[in-house]
């Protein structure tokens, strides 16, 4: 090798290597002090690529799992509410099957005052933890959790809409229940259950009941009479004064959750409702039967007279059927007739009274029963007497709940028990839905630990090699100065060979 004072090799490598040496030494300790083995896209493009896919990831996901925790907790609110709608369900029960007891002598109104107070609670109730129809979360609630390949897959769907899921009083088929006391009601001119409402002043109303005693039709009036009282008497004072008259003979008198005067019994009955004679009237009047029984009304009764009408017919329950036939001889007034078909009837649970005008015949029992007109010949000339006035079926009504005294409390406990069944099935959707969101918050933190770690995999120092590499650093980088350090003294030999 020829020796150079104008081109030093020997320090150019050297120097070059301090320079290596020296970035090495600079990224080591940059690893050392961020932790990354990855500081710049220049230190590993493509892993720094995978390695910010998968801190998106992470980030994404740890966000999903805030979002299921707040649903969870938002979710358990509601199922608290729900547990509150199931205690005051069992209190409105509660007074359904004390107000459905026949043996019942207190204020069924008192009853009613606090279903329907509880009934608006469940109201409120229900709007607040937004399960009312149509509420804030009565709808497809869709949490976002991350951690799917698509957007569809990275949520979790709870179905809490529609009014099957809703557990407001309308959507649990419990709004338009009563335990107040039924009855068959009169149309009035007023509302009695108007507190500051008087009626009859200066006057007095008449209600003429034909009922049935067991031994034949019984004719009953029950008057109320103005009160003492200038004004008149009240809705309250009105009903007090009409049972303590018909209370001997199995009737009672209420005021219907319309506000209407109602009367309801076991017995077969039929009222007339007379007009009154001063003041607002407790009802217009009318005729009214017992509608809590099946029940069936003549066409229009004629006395039987002369030789030539007469009528046969039938009625068939499950006592049997019984065959009976009026003529002149049995049925000159209304009330032969009522004698000789009670006669026929005794027993059978099938009874006849008279309408609260005497015009015409009803037929009431508490069970099913039918009648059907087998014969039927018209009078001629003179002579006179019809019942139903033609052959063939006659309809028979079927009774109306509402108009016994049990009969809303009664369909208030059917519409309670589906409630119930209903407001279980809502508890089992949101229960079903914390722990789905439980589920995705599980997967979601496993993914969570998993990314994190190919990510420190990827990106984060490896401590140890990078502490060794330090130290390999700085002897190199000294022992390059001292390498150097000894090519600049090299071109010093040069001189030697020109000293002569």
């Amino acid at each position: 090798m020829s020796l150079s004072i104008q081109t030093n090799i020997n320090s150019l490598n050297a120097e070059n290597y301090i320079r290596l040496n020296s970035q090495f030494q600079g990224q080591t300790i940059n690893r050392l002090s961020s932790g990354y083995r990855i500081n710049s896209s220049a230190d590993d493009a493509a892993g720094l690529a995978v390695a910010n896919q998968l801190q998106g990831s992470v980030a994404e996901l740890t966000q999903g799992v805030q979002n299921a925790n707040n649903s969870v907790s938002q979710l358990q609110v509601i199922d608290g509410g729900l547990s509150n709608v199931t205690q005051i369900l069992n209190r409105l029960q509660t007074l359904a099957t004390e107000s459905a007891s026949s043996t019942f002598t207190g204020d069924r109104n008192t009853l009613n005052a606090e279903y329907q107070s509880d009934l608006a609670e469940i109201n409120r109730q229900a709007a607040n933890i937004g399960l009312n129809s149509g509420g804030q979360y009565n709808t497809i609630l869709n949490v976002y959790t991350a951690g799917g390949q698509t957007q569809a897959n990275s949520q979790v769907s709870i179905n809490l809409s529609g009014a099957n899921n809703a557990v407001d009083t309308t959507s649990l088929g419990i709004g338009n229940t009563s335990v107040a006391g039924g009855g068959t009601s009169l149309a009035g001119p007023a509302q009695l259950s108007d507190p500051a409402a008087t009626f009859l002043a200066g006057g007095s109303q008449a209600f003429t009941f034909n009922i049935d005693t067991g031994q034949g039709n019984q004719t009953v009036t029950a008057t109320v009479n103005q009160s003492a009282a200038a004004g008149g008497v009240t809705g309250t004072q009105a009903i007090s004064s009409l049972n303590t008259q018909l209370q001997q003979y199995g009737i009672t008198a209420t005021i219907g959750t319309n506000g209407a005067l109602q009367f309801s019994g076991s017995t077969a009955f039929t009222v007339n409702a007379a007009a009154a004679s001063a003041g607002t009237g407790l009802a217009n009047a009318q005729n009214a039967v017992n509608t809590a029984d099946y029940n069936s009304q003549s066409t229009a009764f004629a006395a039987f007279s002369g030789a030539s009408a007469s009528e046969t017919f039938s009625i068939q329950n499950s006592a049997g059927t019984t065959n009976i036939t009026l003529n002149s001889t049995n049925a000159g007034t209304i009330q032969q007739a009522l004698s000789t078909i009670n006669g026929a009837l005794s027993g059978k649970g099938v009874y006849a009274v008279a309408t609260g005008d005497n015009a015409n015949i009803s037929f009431q029992s508490a069970g099913a029963f039918s009648i059907n007109e087998t014969n039927y010949t018209a009078p001629t000339g003179t002579d006179t007497g019809a019942l139903f006035g033609a052959a063939g079926a006659v309809t028979v009504n079927a009774p109306n709940s509402s108009s016994t005294s049990t009969g809303n409390a009664l369909s208030a406990l059917s519409a309670l028990q589906t409630a119930i069944s209903n407001l279980g099935l809502v508890q089992g959707a949101v229960g079903a839905g914390e722990n789905k969101l439980n589920f995705a918050v599980n997967l979601a933190q496993s993914q969570i630990t998993n990314y994190s770690a190919e990510e420190s995999g990827i990106k984060d120092a490896d401590v140890a090699a990078e502490a060794a590499n330090l130290t390999k650093a700085q002897v190199l980088q000294q022992a390059s100065i001292a390498a150097l350090a000894q090519a600049n003294a090299a071109p010093q030999a040069v001189l030697s060979l020109l000293k002569g």
